[in-house]
């Protein structure tokens, strides 16, 4: 039996000041090699340590609530707690939900009534359970 791993190969361009290629390669798995880069966005600087990065808070407009001592979801979300529950929040100046399938925010039309989940994921999710209910069924009896 073979096992599959993941190798990493991080190599620095010196042309991109700022920037490093990543190359991500799966051994024995049929996923292919795949170069990512790491830049640090448009500016092409790294943070030297000399600055704070600014603390996570709330993307609702009326919110701004600093998400430093909240679960690693919501800062990863960008959402607080409250929020991201709430049946309607403006975020961007459109009435919006935090979807829970999505991790981010839709119009409030895209879901129904008070669900937390938008219909598209919604409707995959409940695709995805329907076959694998419909599974042991399909096999002939002896």
């Amino acid at each position: 039996m073979t096992s599959s791993y993941l190798k990493i190969t991080e190599g620095d361009d010196e042309e991109d000041e700022g920037e490093s290629d990543v190359e991500l390669e799966f051994v024995g798995s049929p996923l292919k090699r795949k170069k990512m880069n790491l830049g640090q966005g448009s500016s092409g600087r790294r943070s030297g340590g000399g600055g704070a990065a600014a603390p996570p808070c709330c993307l609702v407009e009326s919110c701004r609530k600093n998400l430093s001592g909240c679960k690693n979801y919501y800062q990863r979300h960008k959402v607080c707690e409250v929020h991201a529950k709430a049946p309607v929040v403006f975020v961007d100046g459109l009435g919006q939900r935090f979807c829970q399938q999505c991790s981010r925010f839709h119009e409030v039309t895209e879901f129904d009534e008070t669900k937390r989940s938008c219909r598209r994921r919604l409707a995959g999710h409940n695709e995805r359970r329907r076959k694998s209910s419909l599974e042991p069924n399909t096999r002939a009896k002896p």
